[in-house]
């Protein structure tokens, strides 16, 4: 059992931070203040390799691992710790993923390109207004006419809507084909943010400001029957081998923030003295990050099984990408918390940096990819059966 990583994998992270400090780090505060991330960043990322690292070489991509992908993800949430643009990675590598892995050669083709390229985005659009986990229960329609499948419904909570609408790109959106078969019933199909027929209305969050998020309403839209992902009726099973692919960069960005916040935490208590001693000589303080730092390295050790199991293709990689994307969001937060309370009244000031790693977190703890209640539903029943 080796717990190394490869030169690859270490030459990726390097690369990666190196860019990230250069491209990226320079705009983080403007991208929480401005609600925007810039496009030059996609296009410069996707030169780069590293923003949808997944797709093969023949689509115009750098074909890397999940184990790569699990890295850049890390360094990612590292640099911009509101998580905006960690979610804008995670959607394009995991969405791309699954377009590649289910869609037909000619809309692979069309599409993937683009992708790799950072010109386009892609994500997923399945959460509706009746609630996002219960994906079986979606009420979306999509019926076929004329070589068309014609949609008609809504979606919410979709992340990325308005980025794919202004700059190009789309969102892997489930409907329903069979209503009488429930999960059985469901297709997957790529459609454009700009078709006829598609509204879109952001929705005001609380953090992760640099991506937006919407509802979309679908009147009548007509996509074309080369746009359905795999065979009809069979996008269920494809947006939950999206989700178990998804939750491991999910994990890994909350692995990467906590990385961050613990170094920060780290520094501020080996240099502030209260009482004519260092904060770091306070057993409440450093037994508290021992802790810390023990849970931090357990969750990574986690994540990085489950992107093994997904290079290796595992049939339990279900069970342990649910189990990271379970931990990974509580113990960032419960990082941050500390670090903030470190920080002291500081820690409070959105000059401290802080504040917007809180707010961004959350996201992941309430949803994206699967609520914490969901994933203890995954995990429970893979070993109560």
């Amino acid at each position: 059992m080796d717990f190394s990583f490869s030169e690859e994998n270490e030459m990726i992270r390097d690369n990666t931070r190196k860019f990230l400090e250069k491209n990226l780090l320079p705009y983080v505060n403007d991208i929480d203040k401005n609600e925007k991330i810039p496009v030059d960043f996609f296009k410069n990322a996707g030169k780069n390799g590293i923003i949808s690292p997944l797709i093969d070489n023949s689509f115009g991509g750098p074909g890397l691992s999940f184990i790569d992908s699990t890295v850049i993800s890390e360094e990612i949430a590292k640099i911009d710790t509101s998580m905006a643009t960690s979610v804008y990675y995670l959607l394009n590598t995991s969405w791309a993923y699954i377009l590649q892995k289910y869609g037909n050669e000619e809309l692979k083709g069309k599409i993937l390109p683009e992708i790799a390229s950072g010109d386009k985005f892609i994500g997923i659009a399945s959460t509706e207004p009746s609630g996002g986990s219960d994906v079986a229960n979606i009420k979306t329609s999509g019926e076929i006419k004329n070589h068309n499948l014609i949609i008609n419904g809504e979606k919410t909570y979709i992340s990325g809507a308005i980025e794919a609408k202004n700059n190009g790109g789309g969102h892997l959106t489930l409907v329903k084909t069979d209503a009488s078969s429930g999960h059985r019933g469901i297709t997957m199909v790529y459609v454009p943010a700009d078709s006829p027929g598609i509204s879109i209305n952001k929705l005001e969050n609380m953090g992760r400001m640099g991506i937006s998020t919407s509802s979309i309403t679908y009147n009548n839209v007509e996509i074309p029957e080369e746009n359905i992902i795999g065979e009809i009726n069979k996008g269920f099973y494809y947006s939950m081998d999206g989700f178990n692919h998804a939750r491991i960069l999910v994990a890994a960005a909350c692995n990467g923030l906590s990385d961050m916040m613990l170094e920060s935490g780290l520094n501020y208590i080996n240099q502030r003295k209260a009482f004519n001693k260092y904060l770091k000589d306070f057993q409440g303080i450093s037994f508290k990050f021992s802790e810390l730092k023990t849970d931090l390295e357990m969750v990574k050790l986690l994540t990085y099984k489950a992107a093994y199991l997904a290079d290796v293709d595992s049939n339990d990689l279900y069970i342990y990408s649910a189990m990271a994307k379970y931990r990974a969001p509580q113990i960032a937060l419960e990082i941050v918390k500390n670090v903030m309370m470190w920080f002291g009244a500081y820690g409070y000031t959105k000059d401290a940096g802080i504040e917007k790693s809180a707010r961004g977190i959350f996201s992941y703890l309430v949803g994206a990819e699967g609520a914490l209640n969901v994933m203890e539903i995954i995990v429970s029943r893979a070993f109560m059966k």
